[in-house]
């Protein structure tokens, strides 16, 4: 008797350049809509602790979707000492509004309904119709003119992290299925003009780039050290690495090309050395128009790039794949902008298939949308987009 294919080995497959049984999916989606899926298909939300690493009805509903993919992320295990909390501050696993997985993740609310991240950034919710956003509402270092006003920041430290907990945290996965697990690690771009302010960070590359080096390489320090601790607790059962760093817009890129081999492509090489060093491939997550970049990513050795937003420039998903797919496993694809809140089931439906036959020709490619499903996407379109039929698409020739 055959013995079923996992998750994981589908994933594999679709990486090496192979068809796999059927095609690989993974989903991510705003709080929002998980909450709406979860009580649509039955699946009550539990009490949940600090003893919880992901929530249990949430996860129901990537089994009930049948998606390949899970996340391991690093705020799921942050423990910074009492000295990084502020007055007042309580901590808040469960409530963060940029949650796109099941996964807890880690914040400090303060009295005043703003809450901090590990790096400091401020957060205060903004509503729009049909949920929330988080929103950055004060940059830390702002003010600073010179490297040496940053030395006084409470930078977080590899030790605020207990990664301890991640075997049985794999344990829990595997006591259902083996899925592709990723380890999800941060970004160096974002994170730094974040807490530096993006008008501020990106003045300073042309003028005070000693500030921004400065920032980006206490990031990367940690996302070394926490993505070695990482590997060696986790062994052969961590199939992957990932990180993110925006740096294009829908039209363009954000930064020139030479800033960009110069002060951002060092930190991630250094990332994805450390990820090549223990054989773990490498995914990336960059929005936008980075047509321009993609040739340099593989040379850097990225291995799956995310989320391949479809409508930005340069992003057309034949010519992609036609030039990168013997190199690259496209992830995403599925347009969160037109198709998903505001198309009908048909649109979705042909939109999945396409992207099955181009993308997927000959492998390389796992179908997710092209960024988190969002609050205003009608729930028709989401069962659509995971309608098991489709990933039995034949590829065809581009």
């Amino acid at each position: 008797m055959t013995q079923p294919v996992t998750p994981r080995a589908r994933v594999a497959a679709a990486m090496r350049h192979q068809q796999p049984d059927r095609q690989p999916v993974d989903f991510l989606a705003t709080p929002e809509i998980w909450a709406r899926l979860a009580q649509t298909l039955g699946f009550e939300k539990p009490q949940l602790t600090e003893d919880d690493y992901f929530d249990p009805s949430w996860e129901a509903v990537m089994r009930h979707f049948e998606v390949d993919c899970r996340v391991i992320s690093y705020d799921q295990f942050v423990k910074p000492p009492d000295s990084a909390l502020l007055p007042g501050a309580q901590i808040d696993w469960w409530n963060a509004l940029s949650r796109s997985t099941p996964n807890r993740m880690w914040r400090q609310v303060l009295p005043d309904g703003s809450s901090r991240d590990v790096w400091g950034h401020v957060i205060r919710p903004v509503e729009n119709p049909t949920g929330a956003y988080e929103e950055f509402a004060v940059w830390p270092l702002s003010h600073a003119t010179r490297v040496e006003d940053l030395h006084d920041y409470p930078w977080p430290d590899p030790d605020w992290w207990d990664f301890s907990p991640l075997p049985t945290v794999i344990q829990q996965f595997d006591a259902h299925e083996q899925y592709n697990l990723r380890f999800r690690i941060g970004s160096v771009f974002e994170i730094a003009w974040q807490i530096r302010g993006m008008q501020e960070f990106l003045m300073d590359l042309v003028t005070n780039p000693a500030i921004c080096t400065y920032i980006m390489d206490r990031l990367t320090d940690v996302y070394v050290e926490n993505t070695k601790r990482v590997l060696d607790l986790a062994g052969d059962r961590l199939d992957m690495v990932y990180f993110y760093d925006d740096v294009a817009t829908q039209a363009s890129l954000m930064v020139s090309e030479r800033m960009w081999e110069k002060y951002i492509r060092p930190r991630h090489e250094r990332i994805i050395a450390v990820a090549k060093s223990y054989g773990k491939p490498v995914m990336y997550h960059c929005d936008g128009a980075l047509y321009p970049l993609i040739a340099k990513f593989i040379d850097m050795g990225v291995d799956v790039l995310n989320p391949i937003q479809v409508d930005a420039k340069g992003m057309d998903p034949h010519r992609l794949k036609e030039q990168f797919g013997g190199k690259l496993t496209f992830h995403g694809g599925i347009d969160i902008i037109k198709t998903l809140p505001r198309g009908t089931v048909d649109d979705v439906n042909n939109e999945v298939k396409e992207r099955f036959q181009v993308l997927g020709k000959d492998g390389g490619y796992i179908m997710a949308s092209s960024h988190h499903i969002q609050s205003d996407t009608p729930l028709a379109n989401v069962y659509a987009m995971y309608d098991l039929s489709h990933r039995y698409t034949p590829a065809t020739s581009n």
